[in-house]
């Protein structure tokens, strides 16, 4: 009987997985990311709010906290009495909106960044070691947990933003701390499929502690659900924070920072709609690239959906 023989065709996921270095992989990810517009909207959403914060003395046209009572609220460049020397108005002292946006992405970026490395540091660790152990160590932080998930997330989070004051630094530990719960739980349930894999199970057999197994070959495993997980809650957290800083519970008053233009704005509804406009349309623009980004970093670290979107 004879054979046809077949050229071997290269399954691209499993070269992915196994045989290609890390640059083959940047290379890969690249190619996928070119071939999704959505991944490329909320990549260059993501960069152009990054480069603002980055380079914002450089990019603001004036001082965030300069004021200029005799051009308060002047209306943005387009309407009728508004100038290209403030393209987005000023505010009711004078202020520079566009300035103020441009450096209210510093704060909105620090708190979603250092808030979501907190929350996934935490989380990852309490529930790998839940995950792991099982039996009532996990009962024990899983009802903790639980109790911690069935408060309402936001008065939980006012509550405490009230008992500890205005400060960039309790804002971001607010956040990383009463976030870490849902990251934990996505762990959890991770771990429980990863410790009944084979190399789980070979490194058990072969002598190996807990702390080693979960350090060395369950943690490296967690973090493509984590980064898609974190993505998510950046942009959860760039909400909350503006939410906070429009009920005077985020950072102080002189900081500029998006949820304080929208508390300043929302008196000025009326006469001055920009004010309040501009900031929440910048919050809408960074949460909708967050989005976009997260949706495509879940399609390209889930082997099951690349082969589908291929």
């Amino acid at each position: 009987m004879a054979f046809e023989s077949r050229p071997f065709e290269h399954d691209v996921d499993t070269l992915l997985d196994i045989e290609k270095t890390p640059l083959q992989r940047l290379a890969y990810y690249g190619r996928f990311l070119w071939r999704d517009r959505g991944g490329m909207i909320g990549m260059f959403i993501f960069l152009t709010v990054v480069v603002a914060a980055l380079f914002s003395p450089q990019l603001s046209p004036y001082d965030p906290l300069d004021q200029r009572l005799r051009d308060s609220k002047l209306p943005p460049a387009w309407a009728a009495d508004g100038t290209w020397d403030h393209p987005l108005g000023t505010d009711n002292l004078g202020r520079d909106i566009l300035s103020r946006i441009i450096y209210g992405s510093r704060v909105s970026l620090t708190v979603g960044f250092f808030g979501v490395l907190i929350a996934a540091t935490l989380g990852m660790l309490i529930g790998s070691i839940a995950g792991y152990i099982g039996g009532r160590v996990d009962s024990a932080i899983m009802s903790i947990i639980n109790l911690i998930l069935s408060l309402p997330y936001l008065l939980f989070v006012v509550f405490i933003a009230a008992i500890l004051g205005r400060s960039l630094l309790n804002v971001i530990l607010i956040f990383g701390i009463t976030d870490s719960p849902i990251f934990a739980r996505v762990t959890r349930g991770e771990v429980l499929r990863i410790r009944r894999s084979g190399y789980v199970e070979s490194a058990i057999s072969a002598g190996a502690r807990w702390p080693h197994i979960i350090v060395d070959h369950i943690i490296p495993n967690l973090i493509g659900p984590l980064i898609t997980l974190a993505t998510f809650e950046m942009s959860a957290m760039i909400f909350y924070e503006a939410g906070l800083g429009f009920l005077g519970l985020s950072v102080p008053p002189s900081v500029p920072s998006w949820g304080n233009m929208l508390a300043n704005g929302r008196k000025y509804l009326t006469n001055a709609p920009w004010i309040a406009a501009a900031p929440g349309l910048a919050i809408m623009y960074t949460s909708l690239g967050m989005n976009l980004l997260g949706d495509w970093l879940r399609d390209v670290l889930d082997p099951r959906l690349r082969r589908a979107r291929r």
